[in-house]
């Protein structure tokens, strides 16, 4: 087995609040609980969960914005939190980052050339001759003309400012892309066509996804595996088409179950929870879960192995497995 190209151990990030008064002990925001999981290069994790859930904070932890509480990012077999801040600053030129929003995250002030550019500018010392014939290059390869570079951002739609803001991300020829939320922000008949570029690419070039996303459909159209994040943690993890045509952890079917369906179907009434909010120690889930007994009030479920490459933080996946039933996604 190769070593892994992105590897996460035991993550955990957890924000102090102002508080509220003096006698009391400042608020803590657990962001990131014990996260861990692995890449390997040329193949894709998708991250999915709904607001709040750690998401954008993994994917800033991941690229050293963020300075862990505990636990370690591991880059090529690197710690990247114990390197230097210059010899950090080389090592982003393999790591880069696609932001959500493609109108808020490139310069209006600027030009495309200037804006594509501007990582080879930080990070490598080369002539604006190589630059231009760079970006012209990584803007043909995202579907846009190099003639292009000369424009600025708001003679584009919100699809092609994807494309630049991809083209940026892809110039200094990195291992890994981090997405956050990369098509959220257009229309859905624009969507699929980054999304296919993203797959194009990768092709191409063999670049390392982590995709943040919200959206089931997005991310089994790109990844190849998927992790389901739930207040900070990892509640399941595997292969993309075996978590959605067996899940194994209620949030997870609870998910599945939100995805619009082409032709409805009846879905089973779900009972109420008969236990009330979790104590310290127990499940997080429990307050909201169909599923839970006395047992997830004080006993926390690990992640563990429910079939090949599937894991599942639930006492009770094997029984949730049996009676998941596949949902089209991709509707």
């Amino acid at each position: 087995m190769t070593a892994p190209l992105l590897e996460v151990e035991t993550l955990v990030r957890h924000y102090r609040l102002p508080r509220e008064s003096l006698t009391q002990s400042p608020p803590v925001v657990r962001a990131l609980e014990s996260v861990s999981f692995r890449i390997e290069a040329g193949k894709s994790l998708g991250v999915v969960g709904e607001s709040g859930s750690g998401k954008s904070t993994l994917a800033r932890a991941v690229l050293a914005l963020e300075t862990p509480t505990s636990g370690r990012v591991l880059f090529g077999g690197r710690d990247l939190n114990l390197l230097s801040r210059e010899e950090l600053r080389k090592a982003r030129r393999d790591f880069q980052m696609v932001f959500q929003d493609p109108y808020g995250s490139l310069d209006p002030r600027q030009t495309v050339s200037r804006i594509v550019a501007e990582p080879l500018a930080v990070l490598a010392e080369t002539s604006v001759a190589e630059q231009r014939a760079r970006v012209g290059e990584m803007l043909d390869s995202v579907g846009l003309r190099p003639a292009d570079m000369d424009k600025y951002p708001h003679e584009f739609s919100g699809g092609q400012r994807q494309r630049i803001a991809i083209a940026r991300a892809l110039l200094t020829r990195p291992k890994l892309i981090v997405a956050d939320e990369p098509v959220s922000a257009l229309d859905v008949s624009i969507q699929a066509q980054v999304l296919n570029l993203l797959n194009d690419l990768q092709a191409r070039f063999g670049v390392t996804y982590l995709l943040i996303s919200h959206d089931l459909a997005v991310v089994d159209h790109v990844c190849d595996e998927v992790a389901v994040m739930y207040r900070g943690r990892i509640v399941e993890k595997g292969p993309a088409a075996t978590l959605f045509r067996e899940s194994a952890h209620p949030y997870t079917r609870a998910l599945l179950d939100a995805v619009p369906q082409p032709v409805p179907r009846k879905r089973p009434r779900r009972a109420a929870p008969t236990v009330s909010i979790a104590a310290a120690g127990g499940c997080a889930f429990s307050d909201r879960c169909p599923n839970a007994e006395a047992r997830c009030l004080v006993e926390a479920p690990a992640l563990r192995p429910v079939g090949p490459g599937h894991l599942a933080a639930c006492h009770f996946a094997e029984r949730i497995m049996t009676e998941s039933s596949p949902v089209q996604i991709n509707a």
